[in-house]
């Protein structure tokens, strides 16, 4: 099944920066089937609209893949990595330190 775009979804060079911070499959057992960009992609379907995560469109993988993918991600600090990852790239890309200076307050 093709799946259909959303306006969350990611574009080829988004996901060509964002998949190498995907975590890799767990050695051993069975192979990882489920795409991980489609589960990316799911996620921030949900988080854009605010849907509860079982009212997911059905193109997407299956909303308890999505959730459990979120959840481990969220309780192994992925998603804060990705977020200082990002957010170094940008800072180097504007010339700037990848430690903000400003003070708060």
């Amino acid at each position: 099944m093709s799946q259909k775009r959303y306006s969350t979804d990611l574009t080829d060079a988004e996901w060509k920066i964002l998949a190498p911070l995907i975590p890799a499959p767990k050695k051993g057992g069975h192979p990882r089937t489920t795409d991980m960009r489609a589960v990316c992609n799911a996620i921030y379907y949900q988080l854009k609209t605010g849907c509860q995560w079982e009212l997911l469109p059905r193109d997407f993988p299956p909303p308890s893949t999505v959730y459990s993918y979120y959840r481990k991600w969220q309780q192994r600090g992925v998603w804060e990595q990705i977020n200082h990852t990002l957010r170094d790239q940008v800072r180097r890309q504007m010339d700037k330190s990848t430690q903000p200076t400003g003070r708060c307050c």
